[in-house]
């Protein structure tokens, strides 16, 4: 990307490298050319929080599992959203991401994980999945571009039958899973109503802090969330 310094790499685990890049004060995360996250284009990880937080309703103690931290706008929208009781898992596969958080993006981070209802796990969010029985009122998915392994192959065991199912597993009744797309994918949405959720899909504007307001012809500027319900 021209006109952008890159001042980090990572590997991802079983999967492939990320650069960090620096323009100004503006960030973005790539894989090759393409631009997996940015500081310039947030709506839609915030409204992935805000439309959880906004869908589950009053809820004492909350317990909130987020995969993977990004740039962490899903993190800081939901702390934002939630209650001093509530508790929120960060899984975060890649070191570097969260090294990057705390060093070159301190200040967008703005100690969001130093928070005292966020516990940090350097680990696949399959793992903490796989564990839970009745465990999380939420479930946040953002470790890939959609439900296909962009970033690494093993991802797509999240939105197989046996990954959603795990996640049904692991929510308590009346939970959701939300999984934030770059692009619309009707046959998920078909295999998430045939592990037995109450599905709404709904397209955010990318670029916006108004998820909904999105003229008819900024298709290209949506991104796609699906709230999934167990009963």
């Amino acid at each position: 990307m021209s006109g952008h310094e890159v001042i980090g790499t990572a590997m991802v685990p079983d999967g492939v490298e990320l650069r960090l890049l620096r323009s100004g004060d503006d960030y973005a995360i790539v894989l090759e050319r393409n631009e997996l996250m940015s500081t310039d284009i947030n709506a839609s990880e915030e409204a992935l929080a805000t439309m959880t937080c906004e869908r589950l309703g009053p809820c004492q103690a909350p317990q909130l599992l987020i995969g993977g931290y990004g740039m962490g706008f899903t993190l800081r929208a939901a702390l934002a959203a939630l209650g001093e009781d509530a508790s929120v898992v960060v899984a975060e596969l890649v070191p570097e991401i969260i090294e990057w958080a705390r060093g070159p993006m301190r200040e967008l981070t703005a100690d969001c994980l130093d928070d005292a209802r966020v516990l940090l796990v350097n680990d696949d969010v399959a793992m903490l999945i796989d564990a839970a029985t009745d465990g999380y009122d939420a479930i946040l998915l953002d470790v890939d571009n959609g439900p296909d392994g962009l970033t690494r192959e093993l991802n797509d065991h999240l939105y197989s039958r046996h990954g959603l199912q795990a996640a049904m597993t692991a929510l308590r009744p009346g939970g959701i899973l939300a999984i934030w797309s770059a692009e619309p994918d009707p046959a998920f949405a078909v295999r998430l109503r045939d592990a037995g959720f109450e599905v709404t899909e709904v397209r955010v504007n990318a670029q916006t802090d108004s998820p909904a307001d999105c003229p008819a012809d900024c298709a290209d500027e949506r991104h796609v969330i699906w709230f999934a319900r167990k009963d």
